[in-house]
């Protein structure tokens, strides 16, 4: 569908969507604490306010639409996945892959580039693990110790944290935002990897530079002497090979699970039972992000179904003139909902299929709208005061978090590169357009 051919639908049909942010935004203004309106509670509330429009369709005909909505194979698919993730990360967390990729990383750590190393662990770790909020909770406490132990500041070295912990979010190919953009936009996750990383890479060198300039002259030995087994590091290694290799992510999660859990009992981390226990647990841990997938997937279509999606089309599309005026149109939905949620993945669930069809409409490579989504949305998760990482964080230090925001280099820079990158055109990749002209035989 062109532009031009794009319905202006119904301005109405989106106050749904508009309760749901308004509830989330509003309970946490009114109480002073953003963890108060969970989620999924003002999902349900936003869900049923929806199925109550339109009153010229039957309820049943409503329902039908919101459980075909939420019952679409890319959903299912990714609340599969989301599941499976955490099976494998609390699995690798609980036989020490995690303790031992840590203390491996700062054994190796140079004296007098504390916090330039503990980026890069941050950075390892994160693209390892696919989460930030395991590597958060994982590197926190350890940044913790260092900047006690130095002039550093631990609002500086809580913040060097959550950028590795960014970096890897945005990059990681069982990352859940990863997992969510590449879905969105029907393309393959090492081909969004290879666009993505280079476009952030800057960023992250930067980031190392201003780190070790900030902090030159600060030096600490870390002790006690940290222990580690570089077999336990393994199955991160092993997952992301396979994942790099094009191996499909339900084998590479599952494979990876069970490698890990293979080292366990024969370490003696884990007997079978409590192995069992273990990935059942990582299973439950990310069923609430499994259910929102589908509560999102359901209220979308019923949004969509009265004319709203169409509306924010027409609306979007109307001021967008030029394929680097899309690439911001794509970015700025993102943002905007990123902002409201202060949840990446989310964000990316809301807005992945509008931003696919503003893709679609101007040729822009489903690789480059994937990394604009996972950039722009992982971006502002590592600045918000009120992200789940930036919470735990401060919370772990009993600090506040807005302390820890004028340090927030990476994330800063990682959204400043992806500006960068729609303004002179990077990547340079052939155009959907291109490639159908190149594949006619010429006469």
């Amino acid at each position: 569908m062109s532009v031009n051919e794009v319905k202006k639908g119904n301005a109405l049909a989106l106050l749904p969507l508009i309760i749901f942010v308004a509830l989330f935004i509003g309970a946490a203004v009114l109480t002073k604490d953003f963890s108060n309106m969970p989620l999924n509670v003002a999902l349900i509330i936003a869900s049923a306010f929806a199925l109550l429009m339109n009153r010229k369709e039957k309820f049943e005909k409503k329902i039908e639409i919101f459980t075909k909505g939420a019952g679409h194979a890319n959903i299912i698919l990714m609340a599969v996945i989301f599941i499976l993730a955490g099976a494998f990360a609390t699995v690798a967390k609980g036989m020490g892959a995690v303790d031992s990729t840590v203390n491996l990383g700062l054994s190796l750590l140079p004296a007098n580039l504390l916090m330039v190393g503990l980026f890069i662990i941050g950075c390892f770790i994160s693209i390892s693990m696919g989460t930030s909020m395991g590597t958060v909770v994982a590197l926190a406490p350890i940044a913790i110790g260092i900047a006690s132990q130095t002039d550093i500041p631990v609002a500086l070295a809580l913040a060097t944290v959550i950028g590795g912990a960014m970096f890897g979010d945005n990059l990681s190919m069982i990352s859940d935002t990863t997992i969510a953009a590449v879905r969105t936009q029907q393309t393959k996750m090492k081909d969004k990897f290879k666009v993505n990383f280079f476009i952030v890479l800057p960023g992250a060198i930067l980031t190392s530079i201003i780190l070790g300039v900030i902090t030159r002259g600060n030096t600490a030995l870390v002790t006690p002497e940290h222990q580690y087994n570089l077999l336990k590091v393994l199955p991160y290694l092993a997952v992301l090979a396979a994942a790099l290799a094009g191996v499909h992510v339900l084998i590479v999660l599952i494979g990876g699970t069970i490698f890990a859990g293979a080292i366990g009992l024969v370490d003696g981390s884990y007997s079978f039972g409590s192995f069992l226990a273990t990935v059942s647990e990582g299973v439950i841990g990310m069923e609430d992000l499994a259910i929102i997938a589908l509560l999102i997937g359901g209220l979308v279509a019923i949004i969509r179904h009265n004319g709203g999606i169409d509306y924010l089309l027409y609306t979007v599309t109307s001021k967008l003139k030029t394929k680097k005026g899309a690439e911001f149109g794509i970015a700025g939905l993102v943002s905007a909902v990123a902002l409201a949620t202060a949840n990446n993945t989310i964000s990316i669930i809301i807005t992945g299929p509008l931003a696919k069809s503003i893709a679609d409409e101007y040729d822009i490579d489903p690789r480059k709208s994937a990394s604009l989504l996972d950039t722009f949305s992982s971006s502002w998760q590592g600045i918000l005061p009120y992200g789940g990482q930036m919470l735990a964080a401060a919370g772990l230090a009993s600090i506040s978090p807005l302390t820890i925001m004028p340090y927030s280099f990476y994330p800063i820079l990682m959204g400043g590169c992806a500006i960068i990158a729609i303004l002179i055109g990077y990547p340079k990749l052939q155009s959907k357009t291109a490639k159908q002209v190149a594949t006619v035989p010429a006469d």
